[in-house]
């Protein structure tokens, strides 16, 4: 006989068989039994907000909601003013920049849709809801970003050899006030960028802004003193250098969620140790651990218990287990089927 336990939001835990409807405490000062190693240092640290399952939860991106907002408006207004100062100047380097910085602005657009969307609550049909719109509007960004680069490349290749007159002073004004912005914007997403991919999206376009502003204003300078009017197209080179690693990067870590490979900061062989240290449990197998979205892991599991081990105390082999995953793993979506060893014939188990 086996039992599937899920952790949710309500402290409601289907312990198996055997459960006479005791209450136990769930909090994150469980006392683990003593054999249990101590929380491992790949995982982690700090404080932690963990959340109980998916109803109600509120994802990464949500969750700075009003900061993408205020970018947005940022963005929005400084590209229109880049736009005007590249035409005025004739500049490719400051239309590259404010084409980086309409990218932004559709990135943040699209993060915000989807932080929407995502929050719009599960179905029979969509058992996880609209969680996985953040990460393809983050693919979207990542697309976005390297068509861009592209873009640029080509237009620098296509103007080297023709004399180009470059008016620095538009383009310096232009410049300035785009890499204040960038720099207001990147304090306002600085917090939120380590927890959502959209968010990191949205800070890491800023940031290639703002040294992609820092290099039109360089360029601009050198026009000004000396007339070399060719820095503007090796200034555009310079920003398509600073996009591509970004884009590169962005549509790797969403690869890892769609693949849905074991989260980065999730080590599966040091969970399973953690696993079999809790008195009773005798083997962890087809464990699996992956990202919703931004903020948002799950974990599964078969557990293998020792047939000694009364049914009644199965419940108590769950607390830590959950326990134990969402403390030290900062992972408490957890589906875990616990099975007594008498049972392993009748598993037919596709991963280890």
């Amino acid at each position: 006989m086996s039992a599937t336990h899920e952790h949710s939001d309500h402290g409601h835990h289907d312990h198996g068989p055997g459960d006479h409807g005791h209450d136990h405490d769930h909090d994150h000062g469980h006392a683990f039994d003593e054999a249990h190693p101590p929380r491992p240092a790949s995982a982690s640290g700090g404080h932690h907000s963990h959340s109980h399952g998916l109803e109600g939860h509120t994802t990464a991106t949500g969750k700075h909601r009003k900061k993408l907002v205020i970018v947005l408006c940022i963005t929005a207004s400084i590209f229109v003013v880049q736009l005007i100062g590249a035409f005025v100047a004739n500049s490719l380097a400051l239309l590259a920049d404010a084409g980086h910085m309409l990218t932004d602005a559709m990135g943040v657009t699209i993060a915000l849709i989807a932080s929407i969307l995502a929050a719009l609550p599960a179905t029979s049909k969509r058992t996880f809801g609209l969680m996985r719109v953040e990460v393809l509007a983050a693919m979207a960004n990542g697309i976005i970003l390297g068509v861009i680069c592209v873009v640029i490349v080509i237009e620098g290749i296509r103007r080297l050899g023709t004399e180009v007159e470059v008016e620095a002073g538009p383009m310096l004004i232009a410049a300035i006030a785009g890499a204040l912005a960038n720099l207001v914007s990147l304090l306002i997403l600085q917090s939120g960028q380590k927890e959502s991919l959209n968010v990191r999206g949205a800070y890491l376009e800023v940031l290639g802004d703002l040294l992609g502003s820092v290099a039109v204003i360089i360029a601009g300078f050198i026009i000004l003193f000396t007339g070399w009017m060719v820095v503007d197209q090796i200034a555009s080179f310079a920003i398509a250098a600073l996009i591509a690693p970004r884009a590169y990067s962005l549509l790797k870590d969403v690869l890892r969620v769609l693949l849905e490979a074991t989260p980065q900061d999730v080590d599966l062989d040091a969970t399973r140790e953690h696993m079999l240290s809790v008195k009773g449990v005798v083997d962890v197998h087809d464990l699996h651990a992956w990202t919703i979205t931004s903020g948002v892991n799950a974990l599964s599991a078969h557990v293998v218990v020792d047939d000694a081990i009364d049914e009644r105390d199965y419940h108590d082999v769950l607390d830590e287990l959950h326990a134990c995953i969402g403390e030290h793993f900062d992972t408490e979506h957890c589906t875990l089927q616990i099975e007594p060893a008498k049972h392993a014939p009748h598993e037919h188990a596709l991963h280890a």
